[in-house]
């Protein structure tokens, strides 16, 4: 796989990738509809679009940088304009997951997701401790998945993921399925509520009183410790006894018995991905 057409090169996830590509060993033909998006682009990397089905013709993997909830209606739009063997690499599994996709058996399609930088890690410069989301300077694992596709072309979609999120570390393989328990169930459905949760708890610390930069460095310093006991980073830290007796009294009052299950209840994920890809009209 030399050579890659780039769809939605002009939008923020777009740019990323086209910077990451460049000087890599991959023909990168760049695709973007909008005017605004080609002047973005054009200013951000110096790069120019070429001609969308010229560039799906000739391409070897087309990499879709494309918001999650379009992912399968654009791929519908140019399924029958690349040749076979052509590898599609999404993004996101949402689409997949919920069907999405457009049926052609003698075409790729492999999913591949950013992990993000870990919380725990050994960043020493300003910019990497800085670089939030990753592919920049900040080191961070992927997670990859071959949907259909020959399986010599998983290491070719890796090298291609590893080369758009660089800086990698880890790439997990895993299956479309188990991406889409990861994102959206675990990382939002639970991950983002959480910290919300915790954002709103110290909204209302500061409510009753305490100082807000105080509120912050005490909860942020606190989840530190204990996020690493909890993944056993820490193997030798243990919650204090007023800790676990804490827990055990919240639990009950915080979260609903069995909604561990509801939320990766198999149906409940699915409806989860169809839901993104389309949203339901507001009542």
């Amino acid at each position: 796989m030399k050579k890659i057409a780039l769809l939605g090169a002009g939008g923020k996830m777009g740019v990323r990738l086209a910077t990451n590509l460049q000087g890599s060993p991959y023909e990168v033909m760049h695709v973007e509809p909008t005017e605004a998006g080609r002047a973005r682009l054009k200013e951000k990397t110096g790069l120019d679009c070429i001609d969308g089905d010229n560039a799906l013709a000739d391409a070897d993997a087309v990499l879709m940088a494309v918001p999650d909830r379009l992912i399968g209606k654009i791929a519908h739009t140019f399924i029958e304009k690349v040749k076979p063997g052509t590898a599609i690499i999404m993004l996101d599994a949402a689409a997949p997951h919920a069907g999405e996709l457009p049926q052609r058996d003698d075409v790729t399609y492999f999913v591949t997701h950013p992990c993000h930088p870990p919380i725990f890690n050994d960043e020493v410069t300003e910019e990497a401790k800085n670089d939030f989301f990753g592919g920049v300077h900040a080191k961070q694992h992927i997670v990859c998945a071959l949907m259909q596709g020959p399986e010599e072309h998983y290491a070719q979609c890796e090298q291609i993921a590893r080369t758009i999120y660089k800086p990698v570390m880890r790439a997990h393989r895993c299956t479309v399925e188990q991406i889409a328990i990861m994102e959206p169930a675990l990382a939002e459905t639970i991950g983002a509520t959480l910290c919300l949760a915790l954002r709103e708890a110290t909204d209302e610390a500061v409510r009753r009183g305490v100082p807000r930069q105080a509120a912050t460095d005490f909860l942020l310093g606190h989840l530190t410790i204990e996020l690493a006991i909890a993944f056993e980073i820490f193997p030798e830290g243990k919650f204090s006894d007023g800790a676990l007796y804490a827990i055990d009294q919240a639990r009950p009052q915080i979260f609903r018995e069995g909604w561990l299950e509801r939320i990766f209840d198999p149906k409940a994920v699915q409806r989860s991905v169809e839901e993104i890809c389309n949203p339901p009209k507001a009542a």
